[in-house]
């Protein structure tokens, strides 16, 4: 008898040993939240006074704030290109133009074949392969065509729209183009009740309550704040003191943070929330005549080259290894979450090929004191961008270059191309030798929306003159 409860007592601590290291080695969860045309300034965690996000502002304090983060384009579907794939788009030829294409569209891949190559891995595959159960919920504008929807693409489940923007208000009758067609997994199409970005955090929710026993990660691209601009009468009374598309557009962004808010109690009220790792992020610059986002304090909007296009507001939440309320300063680039992702999944790092993006784990850890990028690229047709380390050099097709030390000057107002002219060539060098590896773009825009984007730079350059009422609060 003895003897027998020895063995039991020996079983009984060797399940709890091995209970212990599985739990100790359990994958974490990952959950993306991303948003659409955000401006830079339009955040708490930003010091925004007018904009209200809350749960946003939280995630900030109890995780990491990264203050030079960048996007892989300045427009919606080749930056999620990027974003997806870890890999620079224009490697591919997902250079110009959002997918499907316009009307404007010029290319021998027009519409229903334009999308992200389907030899291209994504990061749904990728995490997939780690037994991750996957899902994407919202905008996914990587192709309309059946062979591009998410869940050929390493996704497991899917609601959302094929397409780059949609009512956030149920249609009464289906609308005519496919893209704007609200979707359950393959075909299942259906309109929702109620304010979309609020029921795509109410479906990340149910997934999470269906999933709690595997590890998932799951990619929550709302569609907000992107236009149409639109919002409930409730978020808009919220801000009696703005106007216009400034009122709607912090009426969308609250609907927006109140959507994570669900999203991070769900965690906590389901006991994921130390086991999970959850990163927010924006695709691009808001594009400030189009919504009224502010991108304060820097130059630009979406479309553009200059910072208020390319940086974006970027949180990191990682129990264990981000601190509360801790800053890191170092460049990153959206290319960067797919092999974090996959090494926080228990991947070997080393196995992924041909990626653009790196590990930030032992950057964040202090692990590695160096930089992640020493140099970062842009391009879109004759326009590109080199930075290298603190130097940002903009080749135009219409006016010289301009270079300049974005540390010191991050609102980009001292062009020092004239004063660092080897400087200038050096980088010109890099540019090129950079685009010698490069595909030829799938599709282009018309020449004429070249100056579109270009007017628009000119026309928001200096943000200063803009929401000068705001930033006196």
């Amino acid at each position: 008898m003895k003897r027998i409860f020895q063995l039991c007592c020996i079983f009984c601590l060797s399940q709890l040993f091995q209970s212990l290291v599985a739990q100790e080695n359990k994958q974490p969860n990952i959950i993306l939240l991303f948003t659409d045309d955000a401006g830079y300034a339009d955040f708490g965690f930003h010091g925004s006074k007018t904009m209200k996000t809350p749960n946003l502002d939280r995630l900030a304090a109890g995780g990491m704030r990264f203050t030079q983060a960048y996007v892989t384009d300045a427009t919606c579907g080749p930056s999620r290109a990027g974003l997806l794939t870890g890999r620079y788009q224009q490697r591919f030829g997902f250079e110009e133009n959002n997918v499907p294409g316009y009307m404007s569209a010029v290319s021998a891949a027009d519409w229903d074949e334009m999308g992200l190559p389907e030899e291209e891995r994504t990061m749904g595959d990728y995490m997939k392969a780690l037994n991750y159960r996957t899902a994407f919920f919202g905008k996914w504008h990587q192709g309309g065509a059946d062979r591009f929807h998410p869940l050929r693409r390493g996704f497991d489940d899917f609601f959302g729209f094929r397409g780059g923007a949609r009512s956030y208000f149920p249609y009464q009758e289906t609308p005519e183009d496919s893209q704007r067609k609200l979707e359950r997994n393959f075909g299942n199409f259906d309109e929702h009740d109620g304010y979309l970005t609020d029921v795509l955090g109410d479906e990340m929710c149910a997934f999470m309550e269906h999933n709690q026993s595997q590890p998932f990660f799951a990619f929550v691209s709302f569609n907000g704040v992107h236009t149409p601009m639109e919002a409930t009468e409730e978020d808009m009374a919220q801000f009696p003191n703005l106007q216009g598309k400034r009122k709607i557009v912090a009426a969308m962004t609250l609907a927006v943070d109140r959507a994570c808010g669900k999203i991070l109690d769900k965690l906590e009220e389901l006991g994921l929330d130390d086991n999970t790792i959850i990163v927010f992020t924006n695709d691009n610059g808001g594009p400030t005549d189009r919504n009224a986002s502010s991108n304060w304090p820097l130059s630009g909007t979406k479309s553009n080259h200059l910072e208020g296009g390319l940086r974006v507001p970027f949180l990191l939440h990682w129990p264990g290894i981000t601190a509360p309320g801790s800053v890191y300063r170092f460049p990153v680039s959206t290319l960067d979450l797919l092999p974090t992702f996959f090494s926080a999944g228990g991947g070997e790092v080393d196995t992924l090929l041909q990626l653009d993006g790196v590990d930030l784990l032992p950057f964040v850890q202090g692990l590695k004191q160096n930089r992640p990028h020493q140099r970062l690229f842009w391009k879109r047709d004759a326009r590109a961008v080199v930075r290298d380390g603190d130097w940002k050099l903009i080749r135009f097709a219409d006016r010289p270059a301009e270079l300049y030390h974005i540390v010191e000057d991050p609102r980009e107002m001292n062009d020092q191309a004239s004063i660092f002219p080897e400087r200038v060539r050096k980088m010109y060098k890099q540019i090129s030798a950079w685009e010698s590896t490069l595909e030829r773009p799938r599709w282009l825009l018309k020449r004429k929306y070249e100056n579109v984007d270009i007017e628009r730079m000119d026309a928001y350059r200096d943000q200063s003159k803009f929401f000068v009422s705001e930033r006196n609060q």
